[in-house]
């Protein structure tokens, strides 16, 4: 059976469909995902929806949040001091009208915001750097994570720190996913570090760093998005980053406050000598790092170093933001690229697959590297010269769901001439790939994936009549 021709890059009409394991994918019915920005955004480049800035409200939004808890309220913060006093009235409150609190923080921090606190909130300090660990660096809170109502769980987390500087003065983002099954994997990882389920820390069971484990639950459906989550050290982290980095087929931002990794700033710069259009701007901390001479002589004027007021406190990154053919995401949460945040440190990172999420951080990013006059380039979505559709004008059978092996494709409807099926894992590796051409598309057709191991893999279909997805679960051993 012949290959299809090479297709064209940003032109390919392509949909990713995303295949996923039964033991590792969580969905609920509920799932909203809001984005928030303590700087301007420009939302001159916004595709359809603007990006929040919250103009000196971060904090306020966060005591919002807290005020809606019913059941239980886990915060996991690296640092959180008195000049912000309204999020520990805003706990105690919730304490009182008898919400469960657990309060987890970084004992290196100054943290003058715990004593704040009633005495009923239980927290626990992190173990003292002795050189095997190093910082609880997570900026997360679950709400109501067991509640009876999905939709009271919500999950608050990105780069801020809990106080008046980082809401109001640095470059901070956050995020808050409103999902219980996301809600629950967060408040897994948080019973891990205070060694308990109940509401009493366990010393002798918590785990924090490289002395925790791999939970296992890192892909979840929301809002028809995949979203990925991972908890360093032990989830491997930065090969998740560099995957995102590889996934780019057109364009490729970040935005960072520490960055020491050489590896990633040597693939930031491949990808840009392979076509891929890349930009960025970090914290002026990388002036003293090995990888500003790289980013700074691969890059040239696409490299920015923040200048001015306010920490540059962000850790995100956006791959693919003009490229609706291709996968969108956006990967943001507290890990610098750092050794010590994929090796020692407790750290959390989100990485949702979605254009909208995508083009909203873009609309921060775009403020920020014009901010330092810089100049980005216009890129034009992949509809430029032609039609995406977005609904094809056939239907597809996938069976049996779940699979063991193979799996059938059936086409029903108008049939297009041919499909080309790739199979990816998160990696951007191909592991699989088939051509179905018009006389397999009047039956049925056989995708054999009995090689593969357990685990979330995405499936991209080519054609020349439209796009459909599916999800599908494979149970190989």
């Amino acid at each position: 059976m012949s290959r299809l021709p090479k297709f064209k890059s940003l032109y390919t009409y392509s949909l990713t469909l995303l295949v996923m394991v039964a033991f590792n994918i969580e969905a609920t019915a509920i799932g909203k995902i809001r984005c928030f920005f303590t700087q301007p955004v420009n939302t001159a480049v916004s595709k359809g929806v603007q990006a929040q800035y919250l103009n000196n409200c971060m904090g306020d939004t966060i005591v919002a949040y807290i005020n809606r808890s019913k059941y239980t309220l886990d915060i996991a913060v690296y640092n959180y001091t008195s000049t912000f006093p309204g999020i520990a009235a805003a706990v105690n409150s919730a304490f009182n009208r008898g919400v469960r609190v657990r309060w987890i923080y970084d004992s290196s921090s100054s943290n003058t915001g715990i004593p704040l606190l009633v005495s009923g909130v239980r927290r626990l300090v992190s173990p003292a750097d002795g050189g095997d660990y190093s910082i609880m660096h997570n900026k997360f809170m679950v709400i109501d994570a067991n509640s009876g109502n999905a939709a009271d769980a919500v999950v608050w987390t990105g780069s801020s720190n809990w106080n008046s500087q980082q809401f109001n003065d640095d470059y901070n983002n956050a995020v808050a996913i409103q999902d219980q099954a996301l809600a629950k994997a967060y408040r897994a990882h948080f019973n891990m570090m205070w060694g308990d389920t109940g509401i009493a820390p366990n010393l002798s069971a918590s785990k924090f760093g490289q002395f925790k484990t791999d939970l296992g639950a890192h892909s979840f459906l929301i809002e028809g998005k995949l979203v990925e989550l991972y908890f360093s050290p032990a989830d491997g982290t930065n090969t998740k980053i560099q995957a995102a980095m590889n996934s780019a087929n057109s364009d490729l931002y970040f935005s960072m406050s520490t960055f020491t990794s050489n590896s990633n700033a040597t693939l930031l710069i491949s990808k840009s000598t392979s076509g891929v259009y890349v930009a960025g701007v970090n914290d002026p901390s990388i002036t003293s790092a090995s990888p500003y001479t790289i980013l700074t002589s691969g890059l040239g004027s696409n490299f920015k170093v923040h200048t001015g007021s306010g920490l540059y406190h962000h850790k995100f990154l956006i791959a693919d933001a003009s490229n609706k053919c291709s996968d969108p995401l956006v990967l943001t949460g507290s890990h610098n690229w750092t050794f010590s945040a994929d090796t020692k440190n407790d750290e959390n990172t989100l990485i949702i697959h979605d254009d909208t999420a995508a083009n909203i951080y873009y609309q921060a990013f775009h403020a920020d590297f014009t901010a330092l006059g810089g100049t980005l380039m216009s890129i034009p979505d992949c509809t430029t010269g032609g039609s995406l559709l977005e609904q094809a004008s056939f239907d597809m059978a996938v069976y049996p769901n779940p699979a063991v092996g193979s799996f059938f494709l059936k086409f029903q409807g108008q049939s297009p001439q041919f499909a080309d099926v790739q199979v990816y894992d998160l990696n951007g590796r191909r592991v699989a790939d088939a051509v179905i051409t018009l006389n397999d598309l009047m039956g049925d057709h056989t995708l054999k994936v009995s090689n593969l191991k357990a685990g979330v893999y995405m499936i991209k279909i080519v054609n020349d009549a439209g796009v459909w997805n599916s999800l599908v679960t494979v149970l190989n051993q």
